[in-house]
């Protein structure tokens, strides 16, 4: 959760109001259903939740083939990382905005260490995790780790990508002068080592990739979703904790399946509630962000994940 609300009277969720490891799953199997092909656990942070090997060998059963993966701080990811991916996880992806401890800390604001995370990276790419580094950017705060970080990945041989700083939630008192646009990041890392433009994998894939062409087999991305919005190619549903379907970061609100899946609701009836919902969207807050001037009220990242 936000750093800014430890201190505060938090409104933590009831434990009843938290779908249970089987609604999550039969949930997933009916977005399946109709199509999904990705799946992503995320937070907040997952680990922290009560019998999450247990969730992703549910999710592993699903019938069919499909991406699973997890989104993770990666502070305790040594500890689980052979037991996950004994499980069914294929692929994580770890949350580290710098290698400097004091700017590791200013950023994350958990107290944990770069190191920490470090044996989270190495762990997971002993047990056969894929692994990705998301670094978020920040203007004064941590662009000078850029290059750093770019030579981390490439001698760990992991994907990195860089991450415009954008206004998720409502507590990180973000302001548009903070954010460091992707092409200068590109720049940054092009002055130590050679890049050029790879073409992306699918459509609606968020990340403008970069191949290393003295490293045929690597690769950098960029998620340029403040100076260059990709709205109208997103094809991703997100799912929170207590069973709201949001079809954005940025929406105001979700769309309640808990109820309906208490309620003795079908599968066949959940599977038309999504397709509607679905139908409807019309998100792009990112298009839309200087003409909602930061008014609309959005959810946190540590509700509704990355």
């Amino acid at each position: 959760m936000p750093a800014e609300v430890f201190d505060e009277d938090y409104p933590y969720l009831p434990k009843p109001e938290i779908l249970s490891l089987e609604e999550i799953a039969r949930l997933t199997a009916i977005f399946c259903s109709l199509g999904v092909e990705k799946l992503r656990l995320t937070g907040g942070e997952p680990l922290l939740r009560r019998g999450l090997v247990d969730l992703v060998s549910m999710l592993a059963d699903i019938p069919g083939e499909h991406d699973l993966a997890m989104t993770t701080n990666g502070s305790a990811l040594a500890r689980y990382a052979k037991k996950l991916k004994a499980a069914g996880l294929q692929r994580v992806t770890i949350s580290m905005d710098a290698l400097n401890p004091e700017i590791f800390v200013r950023m994350n604001g958990t107290g944990a260490s770069p190191e920490r995370v470090i044996e989270g990276v190495d762990a997971a790419l002993e047990h056969g995790l894929k692994v990705k580094i998301n670094s978020v950017i920040q203007k004064g705060v941590n662009e000078d780790e850029i290059v750093k970080l770019a030579r981390f990945g490439r001698e760990r041989g992991v994907t990195m990508r860089f991450i415009e700083y954008m206004d998720t939630g409502n507590t990180n008192g973000w302001k548009l002068g903070e954010v460091v646009p992707y092409t200068e990041m590109v720049e940054a890392i092009r002055q130590h080592f050679p890049l050029e433009a790879i073409p992306c994998n699918y459509i609606g894939e968020t990340a403008k990739r970069f191949g290393y062409q003295d490293l045929p087999d690597q690769e950098v991305g960029f998620i340029s979703s403040v100076s260059k919005p990709f709205c109208g190619d997103c094809n991703r549903a997100r799912l929170s904790s207590d069973g709201q379907l949001f079809t954005c970061l940025f929406a105001a609100r979700g769309h309640d399946l808990k109820t309906l899946l208490r309620d003795g609701g079908t599968d066949g009836q959940i599977t038309e509630v999504i397709r509607s919902v679905w139908a409807a969207r019309d998100d792009r807050y990112s298009e839309l962000r200087s003409q909602i001037d930061g008014a609309q009220p959005k959810p946190e990242m540590s509700y509704l994940g990355g």
